[in-house]
């Protein structure tokens, strides 16, 4: 078990700075999977499906899970393909919160 998936998100309050690289970096290591790092604001990951349905159940048990964690990703679905990012919205950047839920989502695919 990753030392991420046995932490909660945490909400942050307005005003938090959000995760520098040098602070963000160490917690994108401990990630299973390649998350792309866009503008140092959001991680996205792309997974794979064999079949549509499966890749709808995936993205339900997202869901799922972000309510769970009350920290919610946006979720685009194209045909066997599932998007997932993942930002701090009130904090307009990356927060320990999008690393959490990331290590979680991969324990689910």
């Amino acid at each position: 078990m990753s030392d991420l998936t046995s932490k909660k998100c945490i909400p942050c309050e307005e005003g938090t700075p959000p995760l520098t690289k040098t602070e963000f970096t160490p917690l994108l290591k401990q990630l299973k999977l390649e998350w792309e790092v866009i503008e140092d604001k959001k991680i996205k990951h792309e997974f794979k499906f064999e079949s549509y349905l499966n890749g709808l159940e995936f993205a339900q048990e997202v869901g799922k899970l972000a309510e769970e964690e009350d920290h919610h990703p946006n979720i685009h679905i194209y045909y066997k393909r599932v998007i997932i990012n993942l930002s701090t919205h009130s904090i307009g950047g990356l927060s320990e919160n999008d690393f959490v839920l990331a290590a979680k989502i991969e324990s689910l695919s």
